[in-house]
């Protein structure tokens, strides 16, 4: 038996990196901060992008795809975009190596130095609205809806996996538009599609809001995020939704005729979640037995272990639920039978608890002749028998489905609860000072001034994560400066 994870309450960042290796979900590689993503974590990865793009499609967007490569120049045509990004770029120079005239390994071609030099990309703008150059020339042209699903590159310094790393997958909306009220309709719109499937799917309550003028994505006008919370207090940004308004078709010179017969320059949006959604599920809902997940993007939403003695008894069990196996099946249900006979069942059960598999079913020969099965929860830990009838299970497999929705709605509650007994109105700097230390969101007023903004991060290494869109306009004294404020904004440090 294996030991036992590190609890959170004591070392919640080895408590992280045990559950991503023990569950299986990832490793980390040969190259510096680079991850490897293994089967079991990419299943996750796969429902959430599954889930996601029919999201995307049902607001009209495509997808398509753009070059690894981006070239310099393209980079620097938007200023404060290059000047953003400048610090986390990877740099291609040459394109071939040969052996070294020493016979030691191989080196950098000198000859083969790439007339400009090209950055692997960060993110798309830059290439992307090169590419709408071409493709818009006329209002009938506009909108352009489209998404990219790829990988990018920002060489961090310290990385974490899933949480920050060199290396990463997203998806990247890029949307042009005739109008300015469009091009912000659209921010707003891909923002509650964040929101929805935050909220819907991974079980994880966010909060909708806008970010400082210091935190905006590097040239845009404004971005929108969701944020939530994590088990050790600290906030977690989950999605961002920006509004360029014409930056990006200033810079590329990417122009419209409008409807009259004037030429304009169309609006812009990107939009985009990467696996740092993998890093959230984790930190949200697992507990110190290992992985919980909701059951929607769960890669096994139901296991069930047969107990037996002999390959009689497995065979009795096998045959007696086939038709339950069948009927959760046809329920649109993913299912895995463990039958196999390198571990006991008592380690099984542990497996499963660890990898965070919604529903386990334990059935024994005592359970074949009650015609019952032994129904374990992963998100309370409990378990009871229930009624079966192997040979007729439909109704059975309602009530797991039943089940599975429910545990779905636990975990999603727990998350709510544990965000309102940790979030707190803050209204002087001595109380600011201290809650920031227990962790949590803190709900306090600010002058609006980067200065105190940056002499808070400075003093406490907090940000503000998102002035909130729903919270009632409230008027008050700057918790720093004390200078009016017409707002509470959300304050918290942060991954």
């Amino acid at each position: 038996m294996s030991k036992a994870l590190p609890k959170r309450s004591e070392n919640y960042s080895e408590w992280y990196n045990e559950i991503v290796k023990r569950a299986d979900l990832a490793e980390n590689s040969a190259v510096r901060g680079c991850m490897v993503i293994k089967p079991y974590g990419f299943a996750i990865w796969e429902k959430m992008q599954r889930a996601l793009d029919d999201m995307f499609k049902a607001t009209g967007h495509q997808n398509a795809y753009f070059p690894l490569f981006v070239p310099k120049s393209f980079l620097e045509k938007e200023e404060e975009h290059a000047e953003g990004f400048a610090k986390e770029c990877a740099v291609v120079t040459h394109y071939r190596l040969k052996n070294n005239p020493d016979g030691k390994g191989l080196i950098v071609d000198p000859n083969a130095k790439l007339e400009e030099e090209l950055i692997i990309r960060p993110t798309s703008e830059a290439v992307i609205w090169n590419a709408y150059k071409g493709w818009i020339q006329s209002w009938r042209d506009l909108p352009i809806l489209v998404n990219q699903w790829a990988n990018v590159v920002r060489w961090e310094m310290r990385t974490r996996i899933f949480l920050r790393t060199a290396e990463f997958l997203w998806q990247e909306g890029h949307t042009a538009h005739a109008t300015e009220e469009e091009a912000i309709s659209e921010t707003h719109q891909m923002l509650g599609v964040y929101a929805e499937f935050a909220e819907g799917w991974m079980a994880l309550p966010v909060i909708q809001g806008v970010k400082s003028p210091s935190e905006r994505f590097a040239g845009a006008v404004d971005t929108f995020c969701i944020e939530a919370i994590m088990q050790d207090g600290k906030a977690l940004q989950a999605g961002t939704s920006h509004f360029l308004g014409q930056n990006f078709a200033r810079s590329f010179d990417v122009q419209f005729v409008n409807k009259e017969n004037q030429l304009e320059y169309p609006w812009a949006t990107s939009w985009g979640v990467s696996t740092r959604l993998m890093g959230a599920l984790i930190m949200a809902h697992s507990d110190d037995n290992g992985l919980v997940l909701p059951p929607k993007l769960a890669p096994i939403q139901v296991v069930i272990v047969p107990i037996y003695r002999s390959p009689e008894d497995l065979a009795a069990i096998s045959e007696k639920i086939a038709p339950l196996l069948g009927e959760l099946r046809a329920a649109g249900i993913s299912i895995k039978y463990d039958d196999s006979d390198n571990q006991r069942s008592g380690w099984k059960f542990a497996e499963y608890e660890l990898r965070g598999v919604p529903v386990r079913l334990g059935i024994g020969m005592r359970d074949i002749e009650n015609g019952t099965v032994e129904v374990a929860r992963r998100d309370t830990l409990t378990k009871e028998p229930r009624n079966a009838n192997f040979s007729s299970p439909a109704e059975f497999v309602h009530e797991i489905k039943l089940l599975l929705d429910e545990i779905q709605e636990n975990i999603y509650q727990r998350a709510l609860k544990f965000r309102e007994e940790n979030t707190f109105l803050v209204d002087t700097w001595d109380e600011f000072k201290k809650q920031i230390e227990k962790g949590g969101f803190i709900m306090a007023h600010w002058d609006g001034t980067a200065e105190t903004e940056a002499a808070i991060k400075d003093e406490t290494k907090a940000t503000i994560r998102c002035i909130p869109l729903l919270s009632a306009e409230q008027a008050g004294k700057c918790v720093y400066s004390g200078k009016e404020s017409a707002k509470r904004v959300l304050f918290a440090r942060a991954y």
